[in-house]
């Protein structure tokens, strides 16, 4: 009865404005008309109030799939498509082979073909993996994983039949079967896909390939082009070969270094320390437990009794009371106790690092770099309850560096997540950053912004923490920053140590010249002084100036193996599994 009255109180309200604004413009209206348009009004709001689908509301919002920017959007499809097909064929156990077309059609109009060797897709998932968004297997779960809003693929369908019209072309077939072609859209309204022009195949073909057309985008040979962002990945991903045809016809291949196919990640379970409210209320509703005791110890990493016992004391409700009969103020008692309990960190054997000889022989191969020096960290925690691993290289000399006019080289930062290349967005990543704080003169590295050096940082956990959808760069988590650093640092060490002895050894080559030159010099005048013959007191100092300088090769090649000795000792106590500590909650600094 309340809220009615407070109902009619504002109708009548709305009443008597209308009434007063018709006095004042000189008209004359009754009550009843008044009421009368009140109700035409409300009814045309009622008309005009629509539900948006998810498909909607990303078409008018492209740049959150990071479809902005001409050069960048073509990269963002080869990505999406190319994603898709190494995770279809690692979770099979194929080893990938990924072939890449792009054909110029018109001006800033291409077509886009991207071929892999995977598993096919069977006819009932074809909609949902390439025309349905927010469909996928991976968002739900708590696991290792390139992608995670299943947005991707279904996002590149949605562009090209905005940008041309025109409907994406699948094939895909599997082992045994006949393969599938057919046509894909998605309806907006309702973010459904639409299948046309279904037919069987009768050539035998296994695999996916894809093929669709855009406009509006642009494509460059640059650092954040097509080429350049699969030549990154497949340094990430060196157990696959990825072949590549540029629009004016130019192929490149990327040959895998290895032949094994990386284990695949484990799901893990929630941390009690890295849950929400909200998410209590969705896991409860969800849940196999009967009690809220077994729903804690069941449901989430590192509960145990001693931590059940504990939670016990801190909550005014009985845990042996139905999960699934929480209330929202009992779901914030818990959260409120979990904070308060010393919990083992989660657990960590669930990542999937690269590993340093994988990123060793991918570096040599594609960057061909004079010195390289690779470092994956022992696992650490993020926000108190995701699991994170950080490995690191650097490459110094040959092709690493970014090539720029002439003959000169910058230094190149190579992002990733979870093996995926970050092209994009450099400024405001965690990893760059960890880059920048970095003072590289330590290093021997004198001015690291126009030095033949490649920085690799692979930042791999069970949830990224990125900083929009477009999943280009990694949040400023305080302990995600702390790792790359002490990475780097470490990694830098080794590099200093080579880059110095690199700088002794032409230092001695420059000896070596300057004494040669003023020697025949020397032994004319010695001659006129000793009354030796000019020949032989060349060979006395030549002589001399050998051993001089193996003297100093020597101590200089003592100094670099017991440096190296040193570093190699500290890089065995960063190799661990981490399980052993406890998951403290880290309070964020605030920025000076």
């Amino acid at each position: 009865m309340k809220s009615q009255k407070g109902l009619y109180n504002i109708s009548y309200s709305f009443l008597s404005i209308g009434e007063q604004l018709a006095k004042e413009e000189g008209k004359h209206i009754s009550h009843a008309e008044a009421t009368k348009a009140l109700e035409t009004e409300t009814k045309k709001m009622d008309q005009e109030f629509k539900e948006h689908s998810v498909a909607e509301f990303f078409k008018k919002n492209k740049q959150m799939l990071g479809f902005y920017g001409k050069v960048r959007t073509l990269t963002m499809v080869i990505h999406e498509y190319v994603t898709n097909s190494l995770d279809a064929c690692e979770e099979t156990g194929i080893l990938p082979n990924i072939d890449v077309k792009i054909d110029e059609l018109g001006k800033e109009y291409y077509e886009v073909m991207v071929k892999d060797n995977g598993p096919g897709i069977g006819q009932d998932n074809i909609g949902k993996a390439f025309g349905k968004l927010l469909a996928g297997t991976k968002f739900h779960r708590l696991i290792q994983s390139r992608g995670q809003q299943g947005i991707g693929c279904s996002g590149c369908t949605m562009l090209s039949q905005m940008t041309t019209g025109k409907a994406s072309k699948i094939i895909t077939g599997r082992k045994g079967k006949k393969a599938v072609s057919l046509e894909i859209t998605i309806d907006p309204k309702s973010n459904e896909p639409k299948m046309t022009n279904i037919k069987e195949i009768d050539k035998a073909f296994e695999g996916t390939a894809v093929q669709s057309k855009f406009k509006d985008v642009l494509y460059r040979d640059s650092e954040q082009g097509p080429l350049e962002y699969l030549r990154r990945t497949a340094i990430a991903n060196p157990h696959a070969q990825i072949s590549f045809r540029d629009p004016q016809g130019q192929k490149i291949t990327f040959k895998r270094t290895i032949n094994k196919i990386p284990e695949l990640p484990r799901e893990v379970k929630p941390h009690p320390k890295g849950v929400t409210v909200d998410e209590i209320i969705t896991l409860v509703k969800v849940t196999k437990a009967r009690t809220v005791q077994s729903f804690i110890s069941n449901d989430f990493d590192r509960t145990g009794a001693k931590s059940i016992s504990e939670l016990k004391k801190r909550v005014t409700f009985d845990l042996n009371k139905d999960p699934k009969k929480i209330t929202w103020e009992e779901s914030e008692e818990i959260i409120k106790a979990f904070k308060d309990i010393d919990f083992i960190a989660p657990t960590t054997d669930a990542l999937r690092p690269i590993g340093e000889d994988q990123i060793s022989k991918s570096l040599h191969s594609i960057v061909k770099p004079e010195f390289l020096t690779v470092l994956t960290r022992r696992p650490s925690v993020y926000a108190g309850g995701f699991p994170f691993q950080v490995e690191i290289a650097i490459a110094y000399g040959g092709d690493a560096g970014r090539k720029i006019t002439g003959e000169g080289r910058k230094m190149e930062i190579m992002r990733f997540a979870n093996r995926v290349p970050l092209p994009f967005d450099a400024g405001n990543c965690a990893l760059t950053h960890a880059v920048q704080s970095i003072e590289w003169k330590r290093y021997n590295i004198r001015d690291a912004e126009n030095s033949p050096v490649t920085v690799f940082i692979n930042f791999i956990s069970v949830h990224i923490p990125y900083t929009g959808a477009g999943k280009q760069s990694v949040a400023d988590e305080d302990e995600v920053l702390e790792e790359v650093r002490l990475a780097l640092m470490s990694t830098g060490r080794r590099a200093g140590i080579f880059i110095s002895h690199k700088r002794k050894e032409a230092e001695n080559q420059m000896k070596r010249k300057m004494f040669y030159k003023y020697i025949p010099e020397i032994a004319k005048a010695l001659k006129e002084i000793t009354k030796v013959s000019e020949d032989d007191m060349k060979k006395r100092l030549e002589k001399l100036v050998l051993e001089k300088l193996k003297l100093d090769e020597a101590k200089d090649a003592e100094e670099m193996k017991r440096m190296q000795d040193k570093m190699d000792k500290d890089s065995k106590s960063s190799v661990g599994d981490g399980n052993g500590k406890k998951a403290k909650t880290k309070k964020k600094k605030g920025k000076k």
